[in-house]
């Protein structure tokens, strides 16, 4: 039991905290004085011994264990013995002594030490798991209200000295991807494993868009993991998706004119709508949507119960999964007609015969139709991926000349980026959507692997045995197939880089990756846009071929 001695001016007596008095009986022979923060740390031993002033007290110097319990719990609770004023009902502040387990209440009263708020989250946050190594930083589990731990930790304030940690895998996840790019930007034309498939099928280039989207999915899992206003949060990630919308159309909607060329301007009635970032701004929008207004308040204590919670997320991925396969094998395509630019400017028509339903090919899918019906032709993109085909190129799988029996739908716009598949590429953000609820409902790094490692699996079967049957893995028309295979290929690929980076530190190799994934949108803009090296080119001597392009081979 605990014995308060002389009260320090300015302090409060029991009387004035609203204590019942004491009785003789609550006095214990033995007296143990624990004063922490301000109070020090003294204790007395031995039958008789008075408490002495606290003036004439020599405290110990406490240890780090309890340094660190002292500033990761409340000092002292202003309430009374035994009181229901307790957190609990009683019991907590401050920890008795051997004989606490008796029935009599705690002879004790303090003042309450208020503590300053934990910083706001700044960015996503990593939440350590329980079974990080000693000395890993950050603090306590800091979870949402989804089970005991995170109840706890939504009733206890962090400490002040906790720190907000960055997912480090995610960044060096997101540089890979972004290394990759490049790669496949830059050495694509030289070697086909490299370069995008011309039509069914997939490569190593066809992993980018949905890495990239399966990326923004984690991370606005982790960035609204707290949404205290809603109404609020929407407004900010719609006027988010816009500035990436708009940055997209300048990017790639025919502003700049490339690399060799010094001109700049588009043609808005030829000004190409649809792109990578604004396939990505779409897909973030409903995705942050979804994740703002359709979480449930279940508590999370295994995979089914994380199922449960987020349940109409993954009822949206379901339904836009189906209307999009309704749309692909159900729509009829009639046949179209358009006309491209030939030499000396005169206009060539070409007339493609359709008149199918079904049909996943290049000429005739229900995918382009959309695009060409409300985008309208001339903002599509002009250099389809299937010009690389057999039946397009003598060069297959490279660009070339036509062949003399080349098909009339060889030359016609298609946008990679269209409308219909973007529809699943939003399903492939809500599966990243439910891989960031696994960091956020489980703090062992065990269980953050298994139930990532088991989906992804399963994905990446049920993906090869579509494309086995007959729906074939395609990235233009971005197939169910293709979206579950690279969806899977994706989480084991952050599974394995999580348990490398965050479990066992491997930071040292990864950091240029880290960096690139910190400013990932910087480095696409500049170099993945040609953007850098067109403001370089503009600087020259005497004529436009002479910059300092010209040197290290990009403008030769």
């Amino acid at each position: 039991m605990i014995r308060v001695g002389r009260r320090r001016k300015g302090e409060r007596s029991a009387r004035q905290l609203g204590c019942p008095p004491q009785t003789p009986a609550d006095s214990p022979k033995r007296t143990q004085r624990i004063l922490r923060g301000d109070w020090g740390v003294t204790s007395f031993a031995g039958a008789g011994h008075r408490a002495r002033p606290a003036g004439r007290l020599k405290p110990t110097k406490p240890s780090k264990q309890a340094s660190k319990e002292s500033r990761g719990t409340p000092r002292a609770t202003n309430c009374c013995p035994g009181g229901g004023a307790l957190p609990g009902g009683g019991g907590g502040g401050l920890a008795s002594s051997s004989s606490s387990s008796s029935s009599s209440p705690a002879p004790w009263c303090a003042r309450q030490i208020k503590r300053r708020p934990a910083p706001a989250m700044g960015g996503y946050e990593l939440v350590r798991s329980d079974d990080a190594p000693p000395g890993a930083g950050g603090g306590p589990d800091d979870l949402e209200a989804g089970g005991a731990i995170g109840k706890a930790a939504a009733a206890a304030p962090s400490p002040p000295n906790a720190r907000a940690h960055r997912l480090v895998s995610l960044d060096v996840f997101r540089g890979i991807t972004v290394l990759l790019m490049i790669i496949v930007d830059d050495a694509g034309g030289f070697v086909p494993a490299l370069n995008h498939s011309p039509w069914d099928g997939v490569t190593i280039a066809d992993f980018v868009m949905p890495f990239f989207l399966f990326i923004v999915g984690v991370s606005l899992t982790l960035a609204y993991k707290r949404v205290p206003d809603k109404l609020e949060a929407t407004k900010k990630a719609v006027l988010r998706a816009l500035k990436l919308f708009c940055l997209g159309l300048v990017l790639q909607g025919g502003f700049f004119h490339g690399v060799h060329s010094l001109t700049f301007g588009v043609d808005l009635t030829k000004m190409r709508l649809m792109g990578i970032l604004q396939r990505i701004a779409i897909a973030y929008l409903l995705a942050a949507i979804c994740e703002i207004w359709l979480k449930g308040d279940d508590d999370v204590d295994s995979g089914p119960d994380l199922l449960w919670r987020y349940r109409y997320q993954l009822f949206v991925g379901l339904v836009l999964s189906i209307a999009y396969t309704v749309l692909l094998y159900g729509i009829y395509v009639p046949d179209w007609d358009y006309q491209i630019s030939g030499p000396g400017s005169t206009e060539k028509s070409f007339h493609v015969q359709c008149g199918v339903r079904g049909d996943t090919g290049p000429a005739c899918n229900a995918v382009g139709m959309v695009d060409r019906t409300i985008l309208g032709i001339d903002h599509l993109y002009r250099r389809p991926v299937y010009a690389r085909t057999k039946e397009c190129s003598i060069n297959y799988p490279e660009n070339g000349p036509l062949p003399p029996d080349a098909p009339s739908w060889c030359q016609a716009p298609f946008d990679p980026e269209g409308l219909l598949s973007s529809v699943m590429a939003i399903v492939t953000c809500l599966i990243g959507l439910q891989f960031g609820h696994i960091i956020i409902h489980f703090e062992k790094h065990r269980g953050r692997i298994t139930n990532w490692l088991i989906p992804s699996f399963s994905m990446l079967a049920l993906g090869f045995l579509m494309d086995f049957v007959g729906m074939r893995m395609n990235k233009p028309l971005y197939t169910i197939s293709y979206t579950l295979a690279t969806a899977g290929a994706a989480g084991l690929l952050f599974a394995g880089i999580y348990a490398l980076v965050d479990l066992y530190g491997f930071r040292r190799p990864t950091i240029t990756m880290e960096w690139m994934g910190k400013h990932a949108l910087m480095i696409y803009v500049l170099v993945a846009c040609n953007i850098l090296p067109m403001f370089i080119r503009g600087f020259y001597w005497r004529d436009p071929n002479n910059s300092l392009l010209k040197f290290i081979g990009v403008g030769a």
